[in-house]
C-alpha cells in the first residue's frame, strides 16, 4: 500500500490518497505514470520523489533500490548549517520498492473531472428549487 500526495499545480495544492496497487512498484523518479491505473481517468502524473517506511527520502541521484550512505553537499535530505559542509546521509535510491510508504506525484495531464471530484472531497451541487416571491402587501 502506497501513500499518494499529489500535486495539482494549477490550482497549488496538494491530495493524499492511499492506494493498493503494484504499478509503482520498479519505476524510477521522473518516470510519467497513468492516473488510469488508480482511479484518476485520462490524468498523467510524473514521479517526484518519495520516502520509504522509516522516513528517509528518496533522491534522485542515487541509482537502484534500497538505502545508500552517500557524501552529500545540498539537495534533498541535507541541511548544512556552514556553507560547503558535505556529510554522510542516509537516503534511498531513485527506484520504488515495496519498502516506499510515500510517493510525490505532480500532474501533468490533466482529465474530464478535477481532482476534488474523484477525491470526493467535492459536494455534489444540489439543485436550487423555485424561492416563493413574497406577497406584496396593499
Amino acid at each position: 500500500m502506497f501513500k499518494l500526495t499529489i500535486n495539482d499545480v494549477k490550482a497549488k495544492k496538494s491530495y493524499k490518497k492511499e492506494v493498493e496497487s503494484d504499478i509503482f512498484i520498479n519505476k524510477k523518479i521522473g518516470e510519467k505514470v497513468s492516473g488510469d491505473e488508480f482511479g484518476f481517468k485520462s490524468y498523467e502524473f510524473t514521479i517526484t520523489g518519495g520516502s520509504d517506511k522509516q522516513g528517509f527520502p528518496m533522491r534522485k541521484d542515487i541509482p537502484g533500490i534500497g538505502r545508500k550512505r552517500p557524501l552529500v553537499v545540498s539537495g534533498i535530505g541535507v541541511k548544512n548549517k556552514v556553507k560547503g559542509m558535505q556529510q554522510r546521509k542516509t537516503m534511498h535510491g531513485n527506484t520504488i520498492d515495496e519498502n516506499i510508504s510515500q510517493i510525490n506525484l505532480k500532474v501533468e495531464k490533466y482529465g474530464k473531472d478535477t481532482l476534488p471530484k474523484l477525491l470526493g472531497l467535492e459536494k455534489e451541487p444540489e439543485a436550487e428549487q423555485p424561492k416563493e416571491e413574497p406577497k406584496k402587501e396593499k
